[in-house]
């Protein structure tokens, strides 16, 4: 798949997401929807997620990101767009 077909968010996601499996939960879900990007904690609370694939895959992603897993609660995502870099995998950091 060329740059041109795919799409990447970054996105800032806030409230109770950390300690709370969303940074794996979410690489299965992006894995499954065949998106490739990272997660990681950040020192003030928040999970930094990016996202890089089809359209439709992404958009399902950032949706799911609104809420996360059972434990998470979501009280704010910041979704920024940025040009895909032709990311191949999905990882957790």
């Amino acid at each position: 798949m060329s740059t041109s077909d795919r799409v990447r968010r970054k996105l800032l996601i806030a409230g109770r997401v950390q300690g709370v499996w969303f940074r794996d939960s979410l690489r299965r879900e992006a894995e499954l929807a065949g998106v490739a990007g990272s997660a990681r904690n950040l020192a003030d609370g928040r999970v930094e997620a990016v996202l890089e694939g089809p359209p439709d895959a992404v958009a399902q992603l950032v949706a799911w990101c609104h809420h996360g897993p059972p434990r998470a609660q979501v009280t704010s995502v910041e979704v920024a767009d940025e040009a895909p870099r032709g990311a191949a995998a999905f990882l957790v950091r």
